[in-house]
């Protein structure tokens, strides 16, 4: 008889929708749309505001859950494979993903290739083949209770309607301006909610791959197919510096971060002839600090956690990593986390969880272990020396070690 293969982890889930973008609701805007969850915490906790949500705790110390939004789908054709955007449900207590989703809203033969939550609450944009749709969140009674659900909201984008495919969206960090790049390499900016035009470059890229703002909101950084990256300040509307590449390096995707010392700093994913490799780079100069190989395989999606602390990897071979950001060394590794390629990862706005989405149909949960993450000295490798000096010292004086005498 053949070996029987394990029962998957309930951290696992598959829902018959190849994904291609994965993000975490707003957790302080989840708590105001389900008030039957929230209330009885925030009078339990007596009204404190420091109390982030996601992982947050209530009277009995329960953790509460976590929503992650899943887009993709099997595009134009008659697959028969919806396309759609889904909302999930993650119980860390249970270490569990919802086996079914908790809303779905299927969006015809448009594909919602890429997506970006609005960090204010606002909702979300999905970029279809042609054009962008916002949507909305909303809430619907489930029996007694209040269940979170999405709804195509009235609001039409137009500067974002007939553009073709678009390949990268970001807002910045106080939701105030919104940037997308497309596929034909025209990198649009506008200011949200009024999509007031603030910069419209048709040849930023060949096509644009990925977006990041600094943290400040002065500077977007713009990832082309290839050739160098692009640093813009966002006030002036100009390009004022270049990230060169090296080698065979090939940009896959870019996130600012705030480091240790509490500096700006941005990190550059790329797919190199060794695998992958990460380059941090100075935000003053725009020079590169350094790169270092993390994996053998190409990288497929990258992501920075909300307190800088770690950084995230998927490759084309499924394998899901975590880095420690200081040391630049493995602090976890899921091995074949997915069957297909890793299309998106993203961490909670607590650093506690990482979810991951593949075109296998498959999005999976791990939280993060609890390690120095501040590349810190091992405290098991210091009792190890400990323990080696006193067996020295005592095998000297039992004459055991003359060569010490």
């Amino acid at each position: 008889m053949g070996k029987q293969q394990p029962d998957p982890p309930l951290s696992l889930q598959k829902y018959g929708v190849p994904f291609y973008s994965a993000a975490w609701v707003p957790h302080f805007h989840l708590q105001s749309k389900l008030p039957s969850s929230s209330s009885s915490s925030s009078q339990d906790h007596d009204g404190d505001d420091n109390n982030s949500g996601g992982g947050s705790t209530t009277t009995n110390d329960a953790p509460q859950p976590y929503y992650a939004v899943l887009a993709g789908g099997g595009g134009e054709g008659r697959s028969g494979i919806p396309n759609a955007v889904l909302l999930t449900r993650f119980d860390p207590a249970s270490n569990s993903l919802s086996p079914q989703p908790v809303a779905k809203r299927e969006t015809g033969s448009d594909l919602p290739y890429r997506m970006v939550v609005h960090p204010g609450g606002d909702g979300l944009i999905c970029a279809m083949p042609n054009s962008c749709r916002y949507y909305e969140w909303d809430q619907v009674k489930d029996g007694d209770e209040q269940k979170l659900d999405l709804k195509p909201s009235e609001k039409v984008l137009s500067p974002l309607e007939d553009v073709g495919q678009q390949l990268a969206l970001a807002f910045n960090s106080d939701s105030s301006v919104l940037a997308v790049g497309g596929e034909d390499g025209n990198l649009r900016v506008l200011k949200w909610p009024s999509m007031e035009v603030i910069l419209n470059e048709a040849q930023a890229h060949t096509s644009v791959k990925d977006l990041s703002f600094s943290l400040d909101g002065k500077f977007l950084v713009s990832l082309g197919g290839r050739g160098p990256g692009r640093v813009w300040d966002v006030t002036s509307a100009t390009s004022v510096a270049s990230l060169s590449k090296e080698n065979d390096e090939i940009f896959a995707s870019c996130r600012f971060a705030q480091a240790n010392d509490n500096t700006p700093i941005l990190y550059t994913a790329a797919i190199t002839g060794k695998g992958g490799s990460i380059a941090t780079w100075n935000t003053s100069t725009w020079k590169r600090i350094k790169s270092k190989n993390v994996v053998r395989e190409p990288i497929s999606s990258f992501n920075v956690s909300p307190d800088g602390k770690l950084l995230a990897i998927g490759t084309a071979q499924g394998d899901v990593t975590i880095i420690n950001a200081a040391s630049m060394q493995n602090q976890m590794m899921v091995k074949k986390g997915h069957l297909g390629i890793v299309t998106a990862v993203a961490f909670s706005h607590d650093s506690r969880a990482l979810v991951s989405a593949s075109m296998d149909s498959s999005a999976r949960v791990t939280l993060v272990e609890d390690k120095n993450s501040g590349g810190g000295v091992n405290v098991g490798l210091i009792l190890l020396i400990i323990l080696l000096a006193i067996s020295a010292y005592f095998m000297k004086k039992g004459g055991l070690l003359p060569f010490l005498g």
